[in-house]
């Protein structure tokens, strides 16, 4: 299995995401400290979940990395996050048509 798809399937499982983008960066970041040869390293994630209502953009993270310890120990170096609630992500789809 795939890294994309390990992240794939904690993140769905862990938080029902109502949208989930996963993107490999890994490639910006070849030759530099924490890129790993698999190319799989570095990831940005947009996770849309009901389940970030009413928490702090701190907390929703901190969800998102217990969901990948295992991940982050092994060879995901890391992680460009975006965290929205589904109002968050209309208001934002809203604002970028304008």
């Amino acid at each position: 299995m795939t890294m994309a798809e390990r992240i794939r399937t904690k993140i769905e499982s862990g938080l029902q995401p109502l949208r989930l983008e996963i993107i490999n960066e890994s490639h910006k970041h070849m030759g530099h400290g924490g890129y790993h040869p698999s190319g799989e390293s570095h990831f940005k994630l947009v996770v849309v979940a009901a389940a970030f209502a009413g928490q702090s953009r701190v907390n929703r993270q901190r969800a998102v990395y217990a969901l990948l310890a295992d991940e982050l120990a092994d060879t995901l170096h890391a992680l460009a996050l975006s965290t929205l609630t589904p109002d968050e992500d209309a208001a934002s789809e809203q604002k970028s048509e304008q």
